[in-house]
């Protein structure tokens, strides 16, 4: 039963772009979430389509995309994509996922 609690908990995503290889996977896996800038590294975009560019800046993960998320975390190269819960910012996926 707490597997369903958690799943359902809000979850917010953001990406190191000191760390981002300019891969794009995770555009492929969620073009929804994650888009490469100009810059060729990639971003967190919201439900407006606008990129959030500022360092740590996070949009929240959609329900029917987290797989396609959690997907992007674990086959980024440059491990540079973090998943936290929201109500108390601990990571959940990515590198310093407990």
């Amino acid at each position: 039963m707490s597997g369903t609690t958690a799943a359902a908990e809000p979850l917010e995503v953001w990406i190191d772009q000191d760390l981002c290889t300019g891969d794009g996977i995770c555009a492929q896996y969620a073009p929804e979430v994650f888009e490469l800038d100009i810059d060729g590294l990639a971003y967190v975009k919201g439900e407006d389509d606008e990129l959030r560019q500022q360092p740590g800046e996070t949009v929240r993960v959609p329900l029917t995309l987290l797989q396609d998320v959690v997907d992007s975390v674990k086959d980024c190269p440059g491990d540079c994509i973090h998943v936290r819960r929201v109500n108390d910012r601990v990571e959940v996926f990515g590198p310093d996922a407990e």
